[in-house]
């Protein structure tokens, strides 16, 4: 059992470029509660934060951009070609991830959290967990991933993937594998069916919602399982200017979230949204022509809010 009551932990693993980040917002579309441990290591380091005084004083002020923020690409280079660099920051930076993960978690209203780390087993956050799920892809497809995503050279992409400890390690230590290599389709049966076994916590039943009137709007988050009926709309209220197929929403959902609009039961409204370094941003909006939008803007507005503050 995960050292946290109520709450069934999964996390969840890898090596750089495997795919992480898009498994765990499968998750999250699946009704878990998603932690980024290493996105809150990055907050820990911003200026003003708890670890910025101390890697300041730790490595010295040749770390600091123009801005006077930690230069993370300075940092990263120090850490893959110093160990001794990297024990120093993780030493300070961990036990405030640590705090923030028990912070989060302790607040979380869902009973299923994961927790995203490439130091998973590395460190305490794994004893805590109930299970270890890790996301596995071959070199060639972390090369790609990296070149593609972060402009990197191919000796720069294979130079960073050497520097980490070898992805078997990780796959050993694992109770569940999820092989990241072919499309977005095939990871998301994966997670699925990895899902569907999950002996969740029983959820407190809620009341329902009372019964809408004719004409008036509704908004839930939309699933892979809406790709098709997402993508059909989007296609139609653009006139064709934006053809999207099933396995472009796919892929969409591994980076954003979608928030749907519903007037007697038929979709009029679709808002594509995400949340980056805590801020959130809409990137799309489509609506069906004649929907109030003095009505479906405010309501997408609170439910993006809704979520927003929840994360």
């Amino acid at each position: 059992m995960s050292r946290w009551a109520g709450k069934y932990v999964i996390g969840l693993t890898g090596n750089i470029a495997v795919g992480k980040s898009v498994v765990r917002k499968m998750l999250e579309h699946l009704g878990a509660y998603g932690i980024d441990a290493d996105a809150l290591s990055h907050r820990a380091m911003a200026k003003g934060a708890p670890a910025y005084p101390l890697i300041t004083r730790a490595f010295g002020d040749w770390i600091l951009d123009d801005e006077g923020q930690i230069d993370r690409s300075r940092m990263a280079k120090l850490a893959f070609t110093d160990p001794t660099a990297l024990e120093r920051l993780e030493a300070i930076v961990h036990p405030l991830v640590s705090h923030a993960v028990d912070l989060l978690i302790r607040r979380a209203k869902q009973s299923v959290v994961v927790i995203e780390a490439i130091k998973l087993i590395e460190t305490d956050l794994a004893a805590g967990c109930d299970t270890i799920w890790v996301v596995d892809a071959t070199e060639d497809m972390q090369v790609s991933r990296l070149m593609h995503k972060r402009n990197m050279s191919e000796m720069a992409a294979r130079q960073r993937i050497a520097a980490q400890p070898p992805q078997s390690l990780k796959v050993r230590a694992a109770k569940v594998i999820i092989h990241n290599d072919g499309g977005f389709e095939n990871t998301w049966d994966q997670v699925q069916t990895a899902w569907g076994k999950l002996p969740k916590p029983e959820e407190p039943l809620l009341p329902s919602p009372p019964p809408l009137k004719p004409g008036q709007l509704a908004v839930r988050r939309g699933g892979p399982q809406d790709a098709d009926e997402i993508a059909r709309f989007i296609t139609r209220v653009s006139h064709g200017k934006k053809r999207m197929t099933r396995a472009d929403v796919m892929a969409s959902f591994g980076e954003k979230a979608f928030l749907l609009v519903e007037r007697d039961g038929k979709l009029a409204g679709i808002a594509g949204w995400q949340v980056e370094n805590l801020v959130t941003r809409i990137d799309e909006l489509y609506f069906e022509a004649g929907l109030p939008l003095d009505q479906a803007i405010p309501a997408l507005m609170e439910a993006v809010e809704m979520a927003s503050a929840e994360l």
